[in-house]
This record gives C-alpha cells, sequence and structure tokens, in this order.
C-alpha cells in the first residue's frame, strides 16, 4: 500500500490536531494550549548527548518561557518509558552550571511517528525513523508563527527562540515589526507607507515617537 504523503504544515496555518501520551499524561494538541503560546520541538532520540543538552537547557528557562504565556512540549519517536528513564538520569547530571535539572514539560511518544509526520519532522535525507530537531511556535489561537529546523548534529540557540517569541508578541501587541538582531526595549519598524501621501508626510512630519531613515523605513521609539 502507498504511504500517505502529509504536506508539512507551514506559517500561518493552523497547527495539525492530535492527541497523544506524554510524560505528563495525555494531551489534546493544540486545544489543550488555548489562549497560550506554545513551543512544540522534536529532538531524534533519548539518551543522545545534543538533545541532553538541549533538554537540560529548556527545563532551565521553563520559568522564563511560562512568565511570556508560553508553554513548552517536546517530541520523539521513542517509547514513553525510555522518556522516564531518560528524564530521570537527566536529573542526575550536570553539564556547565544545569544540575539536579527536572524535566517537568510534556515529552510526547511518538512510537508511530503519526505527529512527527503531521509535522514534516521525519526527513529521509537526515533518517527516516528519527525526527530532525524542528521547532513550531504556536500562537494563542493555534496558529503556527514560526518553524525552525536543525540538522541532527546540530543543538538549538535557545536565545534566539526566546528572543523569536518576544518579537511574535510585540509585533501582535503593536502592530509593528521587529528589526534585525531586535531585543526587548529597541526601536521598532512602523508598516511600510501605502501611498505616495503617507510616505510624503512620513518624511516631513517631525514626531517625538517616530523616525524615518527614508520613506519606507520608520521606526517607533520605544519609550524608555
Amino acid at each position: 500500500m502507498e504511504e500517505m504523503i502529509t504536506r508539512m504544515p507551514l506559517i500561518g496555518d493552523k497547527a495539525p490536531a492530535f492527541t497523544a501520551k506524554t510524560t505528563q499524561g495525555p494531551i489534546n494538541f493544540p486545544a489543550d494550549y488555548a489562549g497560550k503560546w506554545v513551543i512544540l520541538f522534536s529532538h531524534p532520540a533519548d539518551f543522545t548527548p545534543v538533545c541532553t543538552t538541549e533538554f537540560m537547557t529548556f527545563a532551565s528557562m521553563m520559568n522564563e518561557f511560562k512568565a511570556m504565556n508560553t508553554e513548552l512540549v517536546g517530541l520523539s519517536v521513542d517509547s514513553l518509558y525510555a522518556h522516564i528513564a531518560w528524564l530521570r538520569r537527566i536529573k542526575e547530571l550536570q553539564w556547565k552550571n544545569l544540575k539536579d535539572i527536572e524535566v517537568t514539560f510534556p515529552l510526547i511518544e511518538d512510537i508511530t511517528m503519526e505527529v512527527a509526520k503531521k509535522y514534516g519532522m521525519i526527513q529521509p535525507g537526515q533518517s527516516n525513523t528519527q525526527a530532525v530537531r524542528a521547532v513550531f511556535v504556536v500562537d494563542p489561537e493555534g496558529k503556527i508563527r514560526l518553524i525552525l529546523y536543525y540538522p541532527l548534529s546540530t543543538g538549538r540557540n535557545f536565545d534566539e527562540i526566546k528572543r523569536v517569541i518576544q518579537a511574535l508578541q510585540k509585533a501582535d501587541a503593536d502592530h509593528v515589526a521587529t528589526p534585525a538582531d531586535w531585543r526587548p526595549g529597541q526601536d521598532t519598524i512602523v508598516p511600510t507607507a501605502g501611498s505616495c501621501g503617507v510616505a510624503k508626510e512620513r518624511m516631513e512630519k517631525k514626531s517625538d515617537d517616530t523616525y524615518c531613515l527614508d520613506w519606507f523605513l520608520c521606526f517607533k521609539r520605544e519609550k524608555k
């Protein structure tokens, strides 16, 4: 029988729904997380070195993400029992300044690879049996807002994952865009002028709140 091919979800799509067993009990995704931002991320396998450092880092930042109304959900194609054994071992390890780390966010059991396939996490050029390091940011409406993919060999940049959540939340709250390397507290970009009149006005009008480098590149000053 020919295997059904599922299109990988794209930015702006509704997050594909699923139910699954996890280390924190069953979940119904994304319905259980309505009203919250979610970082859904996959890793190749339990008891692997790069994944171990990533889980220690994610767990150590969990309160930072919760303060941003953001929940963490992990996934690999290993069994629930393997997950539990691995997370117990992680608590016994020390790496850098991280020790006694307890992973309390849910880790999905996906032995059938059903969820991994729905999200395009299985990429044959890397492996037919392991999920690549994917990151999906899902907004409070259940819509996919950001997708990151890392190869099996490369650990993720967690400062960047946190930064993009901050940037997306800022854009939604203030109807702005964020420039390269933007950090909270820095100036943001106002939407591009949609007419010649607005472009002319922006270049000629002096404002304490905004300034323009050119008609198409105007910034909103962040209040200190």
